[in-house]
């Protein structure tokens, strides 16, 4: 029973950030959370505030405009005190100049005591590179900005 809410409400989440509610992930954060996305581009890089997180999440939605979420599974281990999750996903965007890509990847998520803990982001990175450089070279300079870390 409670992996299967834990299930629904990661599924919740990722269709919160899909609407543009960047609340929908913020809310679930303990306040000592760790926000790690890999790469050296513009959405890589640890956070370690919550206003950095937030920051971070900001920029995902300018960069990755319409950006959308489908969930192909979503794994979950552990009980209350320490949790793991694994969510597989799809995601599609419009970036800044309305091209439509995909990519996919997975999120490490760990939940203690219903608070989100980590947070550790693998993306097809070549792909999220490619859409960065794309955009950056019609006019969104933040596209090549450094990364939001702290």
């Amino acid at each position: 029973m409670y992996h299967a809410i834990v299930r629904r409400k990661i599924t919740q989440v990722f269709a919160g950030l899909s609407a543009g509610r960047i609340e929908a992930v913020t809310d679930e954060l303990a306040p000592d959370a760790t926000h790690y996305f890999v790469g050296t581009h513009a959405l890589s890089g640890t956070r370690r505030t919550p206003e950095a997180i937030r920051a971070w999440y900001e920029r995902l939605l300018r960069l990755l405009q319409g950006i959308n979420f489908t969930l192909h599974e979503v794994r979950v281990s552990g009980w209350p005190w320490r949790t793991q999750v694994e969510a597989i996903w799809t995601e599609t965007n419009n970036g800044t100049d309305g091209v439509r890509t995909t990519a996919e990847g997975v999120n490490l998520i760990e939940i203690r005591w219903g608070r989100v803990t980590r947070v550790r982001i693998y993306p097809d990175t070549a792909a999220l590179e490619r859409t960065l450089h794309r955009i950056a070279s019609k006019g969104t300079a933040e596209a090549m900005a450094s990364p939001i870390i702290s």
